[in-house]
């Protein structure tokens, strides 16, 4: 085990992150392929029991069917795991994020209906309160230094400017930034920290950086490089390379502070 210099770092939530097709847990790459690994429940359930901070569900396919498909689901794991859940996929509304808050979600993350019209960010901020807003962010290199915003799950370009669309939305209400590189999602390269640092760089609320964690060690660069508040994590977990106690462990190992505890 390599060890690093110990330095003093914000906690940091180490949050699984569980896309769904239907009824199954799937992981693509780069959000595409996508390749179906189980019951989004049992694994959710497993890593609460780990030590998970929060959890992510994502309806991959809601936005092709205009709507979020996760509600029964949200209702069995919100009986069993008393973490924080981000749920995202298919909100366009603020009917919506009522429904899906109700079935047991504390946060709802929306993109695609938030670069459509801005104001829905507002309008969640202010019914639900910014902490329940959050930001999904799906983002692409386009240029040094330079990522553009895609929606539909990584599908549509939108010439958004992934910094100034990120300061935009945090000034509308967004408490939340969930930053997925779709670049490097599922690819296991570790993170776009240069992308990651420039957000963070720029706006006060907490960024969550998703895409391409592919061992423990990964976190590290993000989080002291990037700045990185919490790490979204999907591969690593679900073909168990790494447990979270492992990456608490290589966190503490640096001298990243991470919540501490077990769960039986």
């Amino acid at each position: 085990m390599k060890v690093y210099k110990s330095t003093s770092v914000k906690n940091v939530r180490l949050i699984p992150r569980l896309d769904i097709k239907g009824s199954n847990l799937i992981k693509s790459i780069q959000l595409e392929g996508l390749r179906v690994i189980g019951s989004p429940n049992e694994h959710a359930l497993r890593y609460y029991l780990q030590g998970a901070d929060e959890l992510i569900y994502i309806d991959s396919v809601a936005s092709l069917y205009g709507r979020n498909h996760l509600g029964a689901m949200l209702k069995v794991a919100a009986s069993d795991i008393f973490v924080p859940m981000t749920v995202g996929g298919g909100i366009r509304s603020v009917e919506d994020a009522t429904q899906i808050l109700r079935t047991g979600a504390d946060k709802v993350a929306v993109n695609t209906a938030t670069v459509a019209r801005p104001a829905l960010i507002t309008e969640i901020a202010q019914r639900f309160g910014a902490q329940c807003m959050v930001l999904s962010i799906e983002a692409k290199k386009i240029g040094h230094e330079h990522w553009e915003v895609y929606t539909n799950n990584g599908r549509e370009r939108t010439g958004l400017d992934v910094v100034e669309w990120a300061k935009r939305g945090v000034n509308m209400g967004a408490g939340e930034i969930l930053l997925t590189s779709v670049d490097q999602e599922g690819t296991r390269r570790g993170f776009d920290i240069s992308m990651v640092k420039a957000v963070t760089s720029e706006v006060s609320v907490p960024v969550i950086a998703s895409g391409g964690m592919g061992k423990p060690e990964d976190l590290i660069g993000v989080v002291r490089e990037g700045g990185a508040d919490a790490v979204a994590m999907a591969d690593i977990l679900h073909y168990k390379r790494a447990q979270i106690g492992d990456i608490r462990t290589i966190a503490e190992i640096a001298g990243i502070g991470v919540r501490r505890y077990e769960r039986k």
